[in-house]
């Protein structure tokens, strides 16, 4: 018999994704999740086989949810699973009345006999140190070049293409964890919900995947999916424009480049949060974009 009243099981129930989305839809309009979702489910990581759902019910009405995911990374050199909490939303109507509370509570034990690190991001986090999670501090890494423009080496993924899918599935599978400090491995869902979306560029002689932006002379670096990490000179080379600047938003050891690190705040408000045991604390180091809930 289930111990956790609030834990649901989207195989059990086919109509629960629908209801869980049109809550998540209704407190978080403007993260479009139903499209992140379905465009996942697309590139063959469907949330529902990532994600344990708690959610409370007002007759057939979802009005509170918490999420758990698992993501496997690499944490001082240490494989290691920490859970990935997400989603966290009650309906306005609903609120101030305990539920979220009662939700998480739970969430808490059943995490706690599985894990012994949980994070999650947030632009609230005085939601969260009432149960024992704390801000951490993240770093973005800037690093300075002098590039006229190197050989035409990246194209665009085609995510409508089914060869370009099972590539993107392989290197996912397969990837290095782009830092020792903290790098994501063989994880799939939360990767393609926040980045399915967005322009993915594949170096094929380095056989790497980027996910990068390019605002005038500046190359934004987000995360790097290769069966081996390539150094930054590899991936300047391989940018036909000049550059001059380079942010990058993970733990960049292994690129093999000079650096400056700067306390940020992603997209400007989200805040990383801990609870349980986490080495990094007073580290220099950032949680990918790709890998954030």
């Amino acid at each position: 018999m289930n111990q956790y009243r609030f834990q649901r099981s989207f195989s059990k129930d086919p109509t629960l994704s629908s209801r869980l989305f049109n809550l998540l839809e209704v407190v978080f309009p403007e993260l479009e999740i139903s499209n992140a979702a379905e465009c996942a489910r697309k590139l063959g990581a469907p949330w529902e086989e990532a994600s344990t759902p708690f959610m409370r019910f007002q007759d057939d009405l979802a009005i509170t949810h918490v999420g758990v995911v698992e993501i496997p990374m690499q944490l001082m050199g240490e494989m290691v699973t920490v859970g990935g909490i997400h989603g966290v939303c009650t309906r306005p109507e609903f609120r101030r009345r305990g539920y979220y509370r009662e939700v998480m509570q739970e969430v808490l034990d059943y995490c706690d006999k599985r894990y012994k690190t949980l994070v999650l991001t947030t632009a609230q986090p005085e939601l969260y140190e009432p149960f024992g999670f704390r801000v951490v501090q993240e770093h973005v890494f800037i690093s300075k070049c002098n590039t006229l423009g190197g050989t035409h080496g990246l194209r665009l993924l085609n995510t409508n293409n089914i060869d370009d899918v099972k590539l993107l599935q392989r290197l996912l599978e397969t990837r290095e964890p782009v830092s020792d400090i903290l790098g994501i491995v063989k994880e799939k869902a939360v990767f393609c919900v926040n980045e399915g979306s967005n322009p993915l560029h594949y170096a094929e002689d380095l056989d790497v995947i980027l996910c990068i932006e390019i605002e005038n002379t500046k190359l934004k670096l987000f995360d790097l999916l290769g069966t081996k990490i390539c150094t930054l000179e590899d991936i300047l080379k391989r940018i036909p424009q000049a550059l001059t600047e380079v942010e990058i938003y993970f733990t960049p050891e292994r690129l093999n480049a000079e650096v400056q690190a700067f306390p940020h705040r992603l997209n400007g408000d989200s805040l990383l949060m801990v609870r349980g045991e986490f080495p990094l604390f007073g580290e220099k180091f950032m949680l990918p974009r790709s890998t954030r809930c």
